[in-house]
């Protein structure tokens, strides 16, 4: 296999719980999607690659290098976790320089390069505010800065949409096509295909820390549309946000699990998704995160580690 990153018959252990099992898989340049639910090994995966784990079977490289190892091909790489590992005491801009300088960088190119990189995300205006003050997308987003400031030509982006308002969502994967068309790769990871599918056609499918599926983003589209989909939006409003998703065709079923949370069945997520953000958009609706349950996607997996064609 050639590619930017390259896993053969990877294995990794947490004593006895396999994270990784003979994934193999190769990440094309450009933008990757990595779908699967959580717990697939999506962030081990990533923790291997940053260099903070080490493979314990099989290979890994990335840009040519063995993914365990020390060398300037590590600030070729950028690696924006899943979890919010941030100061919040710090103001953005803080934040982003301090790790510039914990990687080497001078205080005046730190700072040169925290401004360019807070600038890049669309921050400039908040770099000033503490981090604890931010919105998910804003710490999306200063996350984001921080893993391109030292300007590296491979992204890991575990999960970056996660709990994000749909416009945000929307903002945010406009922001990864661009950082790809400044000649940037990146893999992004999703428990939500249609996330990833509005970045890219390569996708790489993991369930129980193996590779399932890879390339042909539609097949797989259509398989986990034969399953029933179900997403739970946050709201403070969920009846009235239910009113007009009620009238969409694909939508055949809505309850209400909370009194901040409506649940909608749709038989067309894709359409869900693309109308979702014009709705917020257009009748002020305050929808402060989407999310998608794993089920759906844990039948797919189901029926593709069990070999069907």
């Amino acid at each position: 296999m050639t590619g930017v990153v390259d896993a053969q018959d990877v294995t990794k252990r947490y004593g006895e719980v396999l994270g990784l099992n003979g994934f193999t898989a190769a990440f094309a340049p450009g933008i990757t999607g990595l779908v699967g639910p959580n717990g697939a090994g999506k962030s081990t995966l990533f923790r291997l690659l940053a260099g903070q784990l080490r493979v314990d079977a099989g290979s890994l490289t990335l840009l040519g290098y063995d993914a365990w190892g020390e060398g300037d091909f590590r600030r070729r790489v950028g690696y924006c976790p899943e979890h919010y590992a941030l100061f919040d005491w710090m103001t953005g801009e803080d934040f982003v320089e301090t790790l510039l300088r914990v990687d080497g960088f001078s205080r005046s190119e730190a700072r040169a390069r925290a401004a360019r990189a807070i600038e890049e995300v669309g921050l400039t205006e908040a770099r000033h505010r503490r981090v604890a003050a931010y919105s998910k997308g804003m710490r999306q987003r200063i996350k984001l800065a921080q893993c391109v400031a030292h300007d590296p030509e491979l992204l890991l982006l575990d999960e970056p949409l996660n709990g994000v308002d749909p416009v945000g969502r929307a903002a945010l994967s406009a922001l990864l096509r661009q950082l790809q068309a400044r000649g940037r790769h990146l893999i992004v990871s999703s428990h939500v295909l249609y996330e990833v599918e509005r970045l890219t056609d390569q996708i790489v499918m993991i369930a129980n820390g193996r590779a399932l599926a890879q390339g042909d983003l539609h097949r797989i589209r259509d398989l986990i549309d034969t399953h029933p989909h179900v997403i739970d939006l946050e709201t403070p409003d969920p009846r009235g946000l239910a009113r007009f998703l009620g009238s969409w065709d694909h939508v055949v079923a809505i309850e209400f699990p909370g009194p901040d949370r409506v649940r909608v069945q749709s038989r067309s997520p894709e359409e869900f998704y693309r109308q979702l953000p014009g709705l917020v958009v257009s009748e002020g609706l305050d929808v402060r995160g989407v999310h998608s349950a794993d089920d759906n996607l844990d039948a797919v997996f189901r029926y593709l580690s069990e070999g069907h064609p």
